[in-house]
C-alpha cells in the first residue's frame, strides 16, 4: 500500500510549474513599469538584480565545490 503525495500526480506538477512561470512573467512585466532608484547607475538597469542574484548563486556553488570542499572534506576512513 503506497501513499500518494501531492506531486506524484503529473497534473499537479504541471499546475505548479504553470503558476511558477506565470508569476515570473508577471514580475518581469512589472519590472518595466516600476521606477528604480538605485545608488549606482547599473542598479537602474532592467534585470540587474536577477542577473546579480544568478551570478552570486553560481559563485556560491563554485566556491563551495572547489574551495570549501577541500577544507571540510575528510578521508574515507576518517570514522573507522
Amino acid at each position: 500500500m503506497s501513499k500518494n503525495y501531492l506531486f506524484d500526480n503529473p497534473r499537479n506538477v504541471k499546475i505548479l510549474l504553470t503558476l511558477l512561470f506565470g508569476s515570473c512573467l508577471v514580475l518581469v512585466i512589472i519590472n518595466f513599469f516600476v521606477p528604480k532608484h538605485g545608488h549606482f547607475s547599473w542598479e537602474e538597469w532592467s534585470g540587474f538584480y536577477a542577473a546579480y542574484g544568478f551570478v552570486a548563486c553560481v559563485g556560491l556553488v563554485l566556491a563551495a565545490k572547489f574551495i570549501l570542499r577541500k577544507i571540510v572534506k575528510r578521508g574515507e576512513d576518517y570514522y573507522d
